[in-house]
């Protein structure tokens, strides 16, 4: 039997903004019935962006309810801005901790209040794309890699069972644990990288990037007759400012350039957060 603080029992017991609010602002959706697990937030947000009311519907274990309950209670009075910084550690935190094997049920809180965010600022998945460019690694709980990665860096994960614990991918069948463990190994190994860079003062880092930039970078716009100078680096605010020449310098693509290779090239070399800019 897991060990449940006091603070869970008692919004298992007695949960708090059950139900449904009538003419909410927005709805924000996680899990399904199929999975086990399912969470309808409604919000009732005013014009000054604060969270007047929050209600919920959950189809789940007692850690789901209470989850879910307290999730209400943490954002009813917030601002959208602060509601935003809300994690599923913040959750689970607030009820005083989650056994290991039920952190999903705060993570299906967070994805719930995620859901709503994006609808309330317009954002429409465009279903087919997302199809195309997020695989779904675990078929029987339909989690996709993108959210594998995402709870894998969120929450520090280290092994098959704890994503199956965040997220239940390769709880079931297990015929995913595989992939699972494949694409831990390549966030282990991006992580150790960003420590290792982590590390570099800021003249090492500045070498760094004028390296990637006249090894990789340069020859790939000469080919084309363009080119590009290393400017400044931002080592505040993490921004590259360089300077596109020859054909690049007048291309009416040059935004594209920057985002698309240049930017491209640094994160994957460099920085996985670093920024470009023109000069």
């Amino acid at each position: 039997m897991w060990d449940y603080s006091e603070k869970v029992m008692e919004h298992y017991r007695n949960p708090k903004n059950v139900g449904e609010i009538e003419n909410p602002t927005v709805i924000g959706e996680a899990g399904s019935l199929v999975c086990g697990d399912m969470l309808k937030l409604y919000l009732k947000i005013n014009d000054k962006n604060v969270v007047e009311d929050a209600k919920f519907q959950t189809f789940g274990c007692g850690s789901a309810v209470a989850s879910s309950s307290i999730l209400t209670e943490m954002i009813i009075g917030k601002t959208l801005d602060e509601v935003k910084k809300i994690t599923n550690k913040d959750i689970a935190n607030e009820l005083g901790g989650l056994p290991p094997q039920k952190m999903h049920c705060s993570v299906m809180g967070q994805e719930a209040l995620e859901d709503a965010l994006k609808k309330l600022s317009g954002e429409k998945e465009d279903k087919q794309q997302n199809n195309n460019s997020d695989k779904i690694i675990c078929q029987c709980f339909n989690i996709s890699e993108n959210l594998l990665r995402k709870e894998i860096r969120e929450n520090n994960l280290k092994t098959v069972e704890d994503v199956t614990n965040y997220v239940k991918a390769g709880g079931a069948c297990g015929h995913c644990k595989s992939s699972i463990a494949a694409i831990l190994n390549e966030e282990l190994a991006s992580s150790e990288k960003q420590q290792e860079i982590a590390k570099l003062s800021p003249t090492q880092k500045i070498l760094k990037i004028n390296n990637v930039i006249e090894t990789s970078i340069v020859p790939m716009l000469q080919k084309d007759g363009g080119d590009i100078e290393f400017v400044d680096y931002d080592t505040e605010n993490n921004i590259v400012t360089v300077k596109l020449k020859g054909r690049c310098s007048a291309c009416k693509n040059a935004l594209l350039t920057l985002k698309n290779l240049v930017e491209t090239t640094l994160r994957e070399h460099v920085d996985k957060n670093i920024q470009v800019k023109q000069a």
